[in-house]
């Protein structure tokens, strides 16, 4: 990247920094529109960000960016009062002065282009951290509705093993099944609990999860359920300047070449001008002096050109990234559309199914083995498969929200969709 072609981006680097904060929530309202969060849910997760420390963090760093903007657009000098007294046989001399150095090279600017710069980086980062904690705790909570959809499924298996135990072994009774088949319905039985205990061990550690993203499962506010299902979105690319990562990208650009102006400015010495005035005895005589100094320093054994060479070298690397950045963006956003595309039609699919209403499934299949056009064998594994059929549903409505998710973040929706947007 040319040197030569920096002095002009500053100019827009200082105008465009300082709107990012204005700009981002227009940019994602000028995207397609997209239906919002239901209301508990927003407000779910607007009670969960108030709660995370995350969220505090990112407000003490945005108030330290700040502050540091402001530090730098205070004046760099202060002055030096000097007070000197000597004292030579019959002379004496006792002077004041005040020395000051002068900001004649426009450091205090270029300081304050580059601090401000450095605020738009943390306001495009503190986005990207709360983007990224929507995904995380809609994740979280998509994943523990799933367990605890697999965890009820498993425990109608073992209520439904039980039973059929208990029908097996009237039958057996009355000589309508073999004992090798009333053993297996005790066996598929034990494998049932034997599974729902695995089932319970997902539960809690999809519990856990949640939890530590924010999460309150036991909270009144944190809905129990999906009411609905995502919507059918036209799904295009946008522009992957309108993403906070971008965003992130572009300020830390931005930042980079700020701090190459502070570099050529401070290898241009600032003088210090003094005033000083006093009196001076010559034994009874006395007389007034007055005196003006101005001291240059010599940038003869560091003249701060490394400095500058590694701030060049930064915002190559800063730009490189950007570029970088730009072809991940572009390839995530097309995967996300293509996963959500994809999840929309395994889902349709499922709902289509007949062969995935368990209940309407499993009473048929009893009605078949106790008139006996099936064997014990074959009921138990049409059950078993009917019912890890509707575990498998669950799994898929929860990556159907989480591909729904994905595609959202992907085309920078996440946070409006959450009633997230104006919060940095």
């Amino acid at each position: 990247m040319s040197c030569l072609a920096r002095p002009w981006r500053r100019t827009v680097a200082r105008l465009g920094i300082a709107m990012v904060a204005c700009l981002f929530p227009i940019l994602a309202l000028a995207q397609s529109p997209t239906a919002l969060a239901p209301v508990p849910l927003q407000e779910a997760l607007q009670a969960a960000w108030q709660r995370y420390p995350g969220a505090r963090a990112s407000q003490a760093q945005l108030a330290a960016a700040q502050a540091r903007r402001d530090a730098a657009g205070r004046p760099l000098y202060n002055p030096e009062l000097a007070l000197a007294a000597e004292d030579e046989g019959p002379d004496r001399r006792t002077t004041a002065g005040v020395d000051l150095t002068l900001d004649l090279s426009g450091k205090r600017s270029a300081r304050r282009e580059a601090a401000q710069a450095r605020l738009g980086l943390a306001v495009a980062q503190a986005r990207v951290r709360q983007r990224d904690f929507v995904r995380q705790w809609f994740t979280g909570w998509t994943n523990w509705l799933s367990a605890q959809e697999r965890l009820k499924t498993g425990e109608r298996r073992v209520a439904s093993m039980t039973r059929f135990v208990d029908l097996a072994g009237k039958q057996f009774t009355v000589g309508d099944i073999s004992g090798l088949e009333r053993d297996l319905a005790a066996l598929a039985r034990d494998e049932a609990r034997s599974q729902q205990a695995q089932l319970i061990a997902e539960e809690a550690d999809a519990r856990a999860r949640f939890r530590a993203v924010g999460g309150e499962p036991e909270s009144s506010g944190t809905p129990q359920s999906i009411a609905l299902l995502p919507p059918e979105v036209a799904m295009t690319t946008v522009d992957v300047e309108q993403l906070p990562e971008w965003q992130v990208a572009q300020a830390a650009l931005q930042a980079a070449e700020g701090d190459i102006l502070v570099a050529r400015r401070d290898r241009i010495p600032d003088p210090t001008v003094g005033l000083n005035g006093g009196r001076i005895d010559y034994g009874n005589v006395q007389d007034r002096i007055v005196g003006v100094s101005v001291r240059i320093p010599l940038f003869v054994r560091n003249g701060y050109r490394a400095e500058l060479v590694a701030a060049q070298a930064d915002a190559d690397a800063a730009a490189a990234d950007a570029e970088r950045i730009r072809l991940e963006l572009a390839a995530e956003q097309r995967s996300a559309i293509d996963g959500y595309r994809a999840a929309q039609a395994a889902w349709s699919q499922w709902q289509a199914s007949r062969g995935t209403d368990a209940v309407r499934r499993e009473d048929l299949l009893e009605r078949l083995w106790r008139q006996g056009e099936l064997s014990t064998s074959d009921y138990l594994l049409q059950l078993r498969q009917s019912l890890d059929t509707q575990l498998a549903g669950a799994e898929l409505e929860a990556r159907l929200w989480r591909s729904y998710a994905d595609y959202l973040a992907a085309t920078g929706q996440l946070e409006r969709w959450a009633g997230l947007e104006a919060t940095p």
